[in-house]
């Protein structure tokens, strides 16, 4: 069974499914088992690592996987790009940032160009800079995403506005009916953060997979306190969908205060323990209510692809 789409046929896959390349979890051994269930995996590389990118590449092995670069990262270690390159990958994701200053540099050595966008405004920089897929990512997304728009309104708006290029839905999605739904506002396919973290493969920690498990969308939050105390430079407009845990109820809202608080705020969430969830950060989407399971990203990559197909055929006339 398979959902043939532009992107599958620009990317040669089977399934219009790709691993969002989360630093924390999208490992090159997560990303190659999405790749080999039929999808497309993205390693994560942090904060523009080039370590972590050899590495993560080097678990990956022969498969046919991607890098993801923060971009305004990459605007401070440029050599990352030359680390992610030097493998030359079928695709490179830039997002948070704009794409204009490295998007050459991609094209050339014959990669892909996948853009991350959260608004219309993001999208059309995107395109102008020679993007060949868009990805559209609302505020429902784990992790750090826009603060404004979401997925659902988000998605057809950046369809229409930079047609023909293919547009990719990210924020949300979990299951078949987040596939379906996007194919149906337009989107080539999906890009899934959450649902994968919570798979077999994952670097996340037991800790963490069992936390994702455990929650419901209701309890995340957008925020910046866990930027703030962990002293990365996130800016102000990509706040990061987190798990609410007693870190995030003592210090949202009092962002100026942790800011100026911070080394003493920093000390006491470095000494909890990595697993202890009520101070340590769970990035998590909104969508983290359909994750009741830890499963293989093959297993999440069929699941999906025939959850999808029932949904579209029920709806189908006649």
């Amino acid at each position: 069974m398979s959902l043939p789409t532009r992107l599958t046929e620009l990317l040669g896959i089977e399934h219009p499914i790709l691993l969002a390349p989360m630093g924390s979890a999208s490992g090159g051994a997560l990303a190659a088992a999405v790749t080999a269930a039929g999808g497309f995996g993205f390693i994560g590389s942090g904060y523009a690592n080039s370590a972590t990118i050899r590495d993560e590449m080097a678990a990956a092995g022969n498969a046919r996987v991607g890098v993801g670069l923060v971009t305004w990262s990459l605007g401070e270690r440029p050599e990352a790009l030359d680390a992610a390159l030097e493998h030359a990958p079928p695709a490179v994701m830039l997002s948070f940032g704009d794409p204009g200053p490295f998007a050459d540099r991609v094209k050339r050595a014959g990669s892909l160009l996948f853009c991350q966008v959260q608004s219309l405004e993001m999208a059309r920089q995107a395109a102008d800079a020679g993007a060949d897929v868009i990805i559209a990512q609302g505020r429902d997304a784990g992790g750090h995403s826009g603060g404004l728009r979401g997925t659902f309104g988000l998605v057809p708006a950046v369809v229409d506005a930079v047609a023909p290029i293919p547009v990719v839905a990210a924020g949300a999605v979990a299951d078949g009916r987040g596939l379906a739904a996007a194919l149906m506002l337009g989107a080539e396919g999906v890009l899934m953060g959450t649902r994968f973290a919570a798979s077999r493969e994952s670097l996340w920690s037991d800790a963490l997979k069992q936390g994702a498990v455990a929650a419901a969308g209701d309890d995340t939050l957008q925020t910046r306190v866990f930027d703030i105390v962990r002293g990365v430079a996130w800016p102000t407009h990509f706040p990061g969908r987190a798990v609410r845990n007693a870190f995030a109820e003592r210090w949202h809202g009092r962002e100026d205060e942790l800011h100026d608080r911070r080394a003493e705020a920093e000390a006491g969430y470095d000494a909890a323990a990595a697993d202890d969830l009520t101070t340590r950060v769970l990035w998590a989407g909104e969508g983290v209510d359909l994750v009741a399971d830890l499963p293989s990203a093959r297993d999440i990559v069929e699941r999906t692809v025939a959850e999808a197909e029932r949904a579209l055929t029920r709806r189908r006339p006649g």
